[in-house]
């Protein structure tokens, strides 16, 4: 009986245990389902969902405008190109007020209510006459759908705030939130207007990406790593000139807000920030004085031309007029002028109205260094024109290196020659008959009909159609045709149109080439060109910049003056040519240093009319020469009445500020002052 129990309950706690094994691996089961299920679901379903939030809950640089360095005159105390601080407004949206679905925002009213009590705050300090903000323009700029910028930014609404604005907005900071005053800087220029095509002017980020440089940094603002380097669509940068050429070096680097950001892309708070780091300064060659002295000369001179009869008539399509004025032993570019010019501060918003548009199309353009057309309506001549007679040194230095004749080579000069199958005839200015002369003698003659027979028609003898390409070479070695390597931007490289498609034959062209008739130049090759006959041979890099400062006034880096090329020609030849340089300018009359020149008359076709253009190149002393001067005055009539003057007023400047002998006359001025205020 016993052991009968004993089986029993064996068997049942058998069972129990078979149970609870049971429950056991079946709660197991369960357990594990469970866990497996969740874990699909956080990878399929949650998955993406939590890799988005953890990718969007993360510290983003939000930028701050760099503060742009100053340009300077040669002095390093004369500010052409400067920027003031300014008080801007701008407001982050802390809530999504984008479209849903297609539809406005359910908190659009609360758009509304912000916008609306910034309009009233604008309107209650609005400046008399300026324009209104209405709430429209507002709401546009708070970009609700985050087309410009994304959600974390700032958005800017209104810049150039009033004192009054910003104590308004400190004082009621807490009734707008995410509104936030910023200090940033705004673009001025020298109202003296100086040097204004060559400085250049800015315009903002987002409408300067027609330039292939902007187009690149847009692109590589999607990838940039260093947020100091990031590019705003609102940002100032430089267009032309100076400001664009260095517009890395000026523009320094953006500081910024690191803020971090939830799942909606919209900020929760601020991390930490770095402040902007300043531009270098940028010390010009340009010398106020002397470049305003060249701006006045050549409206006084356009003036001048209106008035008073030149060759038996007035020229009163005369209306603009280039200068530039190179050192000889350093490049340094003292003044390059474009005119008429215009105040640059027109650009200051980083825009231009249609309005003042039309008053400057024609002329904020640097016209010596760029060629365009002349205007259908009178306000423009064309920019670059037929070099004349100033070609007739290279001419001559051409005619000797080729063996073509020697310096004491006598030519009889009859007042015309004739060339080609057809007997084409070719005079010299008025028909003068000169006899016998020297090659220096046809320089300063300016001899039509020795550069034909002795260079022109040579040189298709020697090489035949080939005479073309020697010529071009020739060009070239001067800096004619090709890049002068000025630190300026979309420089003009000058229309050889000896080398140009045409019915014309290579001796016609070799012809017409060797009086100046066939090549057309911007005046800083023109310059350069002068400055090899000065340097005799060495064709130097027209620069204009000095030296580079940082913030501190430390110089960070000296440019130093380049030499591009040089070209080899016996002392003899140069000696000659110098010589030859003596044509009589009554402008120069009583100036008290020898000085070569040469005057030039390019006559052209200009609307089915033919026109002479003024051309005058010189440098001066001649036999140590520190300053090589071109001028141009298209439809000027002859370079000696209407270039020289301007060559002369230049001169004559740069020997008051640094003195062609190296004593700056305003210096001796000062000294004889003060010397007779004190007998």
């Amino acid at each position: 009986m016993k052991k009968h129990s004993n089986e029993k309950d064996e068997l049942t706690d058998k069972r129990r245990f078979s149970y609870r094994m049971n429950v056991f691996f079946f709660a197991s089961f369960v357990i594990f389902s469970v866990i497996i299920v969740r874990l699909a679901f956080l990878q399929f379903v949650e998955g993406p969902e939590l890799s988005q939030e953890e990718a969007s809950n993360i510290t983003k640089d939000v930028p701050l405008p760099p503060v742009r360095g100053t340009i300077y005159d040669s002095t390093g105390e004369v500010k052409l190109a400067y920027s003031k601080p300014i008080q801007s407004l701008y407001l982050t949206l802390y809530k999504n007020y984008g479209d849903v679905d297609g539809k406005p925002s359910p908190n659009i009213g609360e758009v509304q209510d912000i916008a609306t009590r910034l309009h009233d705050v604008f309107e209650q300090y609005k400046l008399k006459d300026s324009e209104s903000l209405t709430v429209e323009k507002i709401i546009e700029e708070m970009d609700l759908n985050s087309r410009k910028a994304n959600g974390f930014m700032p958005r800017l609404i209104k810049s150039d705030l009033s004192e009054e604005e910003v104590a308004y907005f400190l004082q009621h900071k807490d009734e707008f939130k995410g509104i936030q005053i910023v200090e940033e800087s705004v673009r001025f220029y020298d109202p003296d207007t100086v040097a204004v095509q060559t400085i250049g002017y800015l315009k903002k980020f987002r409408s300067s990406k027609s330039l292939n440089k902007y187009k690149e940094v847009d692109e590589a603002n999607k990838t940039q790593t260093d947020p100091g380097l990031v590019y705003t669509e609102n940002e100032f940068v430089g267009f032309d000139g100076l400001e664009l050429q260095y517009q890395d070096a000026l523009r320094g680097k953006s500081g910024y807000t690191s803020v971090d950001v939830d799942l909606r892309n919209l900020p929760e708070g601020v991390a930490g920030s770095t402040p902007p780091e300043k531009g270098y300064d940028l010390i010009s060659s340009i010398n106020k004085n002397v470049q305003m002295k060249t701006e006045q000369a050549i409206l006084d001179q356009l003036s001048w031309l209106h008035r008073n009869p030149v060759s038996g008539r007035l020229h009163p399509n005369a209306k603009t007029g280039f200068a530039v004025a190179m050192e000889v032993d350093t490049g340094k570019i003292v003044s390059a002028a474009s005119m008429p010019d215009y105040d640059t501060n027109v650009w200051r918003t980083g825009g231009i109205s249609n309005e003042d548009y039309d008053k400057i199309k024609y002329i904020y353009q640097n016209g010596t260094i760029r060629g365009f057309p002349p205007d259908d309506t009178g306000k423009r001549a064309e920019s670059v024109v037929l070099l004349g007679s100033t070609i007739k040194p290279l001419s001559v230095l051409i005619g000797l290196k080729e063996g073509f004749f020697t310096t004491n080579t006598v030519y009889s000069d009859r007042g015309s020659t004739t060339f080609g199958g057809d007997n084409r005839r070719v005079q010299n200015s008025s028909g003068h008959v000169y006899g016998a002369m020297y090659p220096r003698d046809a320089i300063r003659h300016s001899s039509n009909v020795f550069m034909i027979d002795e260079i022109g028609k040579k040189l298709y003898s020697k090489y035949g159609a080939k005479g073309v390409d020697v010529w071009d070479e020739y060009m070239e070695k001067f800096g004619l045709g090709i890049s002068t390597g000025v630190d300026l931007p979309n420089e003009w490289l000058g229309r050889k149109e000896y080398g140009e498609e045409s019915v014309e034959s290579s001796l016609t062209k070799l012809v017409y080439a060797s009086f100046g008739q066939q090549g057309k130049y911007t005046t800083m090759q023109l310059a350069q060109y002068t400055t090899m006959l000065a340097n005799k041979g060495k064709r130097m890099e027209p620069q204009l910049v000095k030296e580079f400062r940082d913030s501190e006034g430390n110089v960070v880096e000296k440019v130093k003056p380049k030499v591009l090329s040089t070209v080899e020609f016996n002392d003899a030849y140069w000696n000659e040519v110098q010589r030859g340089m003596a044509t009589e300018v009554s402008a120069f009359s009583g100036f008290p240093y020898d000085f070569a020149r040469k005057t030039g008359t390019s006559t052209q076709v200009v609307g089915g009319k033919l026109v002479d253009n003024g051309v005058f190149i010189a440098y001066a002393p001649r036999n140590n020469p520190k300053l090589a001067v071109a001028v141009v005055i298209p439809e000027g009539g002859f370079g000696s009445s209407s270039a020289a003057p301007v060559a002369r007023a230049i001169f004559d400047a740069y020997d008051e500020e640094f003195g062609l002998d190296g004593v700056p006359k305003k210096d001796k001025n000062k000294d004889s002052e003060s010397e007779s205020g004190t007998q």
